[in-house]
């Protein structure tokens, strides 16, 4: 039986409020956000669009966020994609569409951002292969265009399905949190997420609608990956 007690009803462009406070500026933060979003395309000279599912809004967004003064309310998303066989791609920059909220009014900024990438583990995320940690990628209300840094390379191996999480360093007494927007369609496996402090119910990785309801929020994360192609 899947465990939704913390979820409540929303409605357009209101946060699904909680009666449960830990302080008055210590919100708990809630799972699901309604609201739309825009895209942020930032260019990067060398860079082609790799992978592509940034798009098909479908209106509601997922908190992933890792809180500075808060750990317990940590969350986490994740997608997948897969890279063709006979190519290597190295990741250069990550664009994903999201905002902010707070039961408070803050809405941001975040502090910084970081991308994690995984190997698949039988359709949910795996090992860990690379993390960027706290990078201050381009910030348009809450959509990022998140350049990685030279020193931490990302490169990933052809024929094989990979994982991607990003999440936004905050703390949530000034500033909320950062919900990650999702997509109606679905490519390849869906959305996982998981929160390590049961903020909702599942620690570990599990699919994203097995963790926290289905409360409209579509099968998928909606981010870009941009970087060089190697044909091998």
């Amino acid at each position: 039986m899947i465990r939704t007690a913390l979820l409540c009803s929303v409605s357009a462009l209101a946060l699904c409020a909680t009666s449960a406070t830990f302080a008055a500026e210590r919100a708990r933060p809630t799972t699901h956000f309604n609201g739309t979003v825009h895209r942020v395309i930032s260019a990067l000279p060398g860079a082609v669009t790799l992978y592509d599912q940034n798009s098909d809004d479908s209106g509601v967004a997922i908190i992933s966020t890792n809180f500075f003064d808060f750990d317990s309310f940590d969350s986490y998303g994740a997608d997948d994609f897969t890279v063709p066989a006979g190519h290597k791609w190295k990741i250069k920059q990550v664009e994903v569409a999201g905002y902010y909220s707070s039961e408070s009014g803050h809405n941001g900024p975040a502090a910084s951002e970081s991308v994690y990438f995984y190997r698949d583990d039988h359709g949910l995320p795996g090992e860990l292969v690379a993390h960027c940690d706290q990078i201050e990628g381009k910030d348009d209300q809450g959509s990022f265009a998140i350049k990685i840094p030279s020193s931490c390379k990302v490169t990933l191996k052809g024929g094989k399905r990979y994982w991607i999480s990003v999440f936004a360093n905050m703390d949530i007494s000034c500033c909320g949190q950062w919900n990650w927007s999702t997509r109606n369609g679905k490519y390849d496996k869906p959305a996982a997420w998981e929160s390590p402090n049961d903020l909702a119910f599942c620690t570990t990785w599990e699919r994203m609608t097995t963790c926290i309801g289905d409360n409209g929020e579509g099968p998928d994360f909606m981010f870009t990956l941009k970087g060089t192609d190697v044909v091998q």
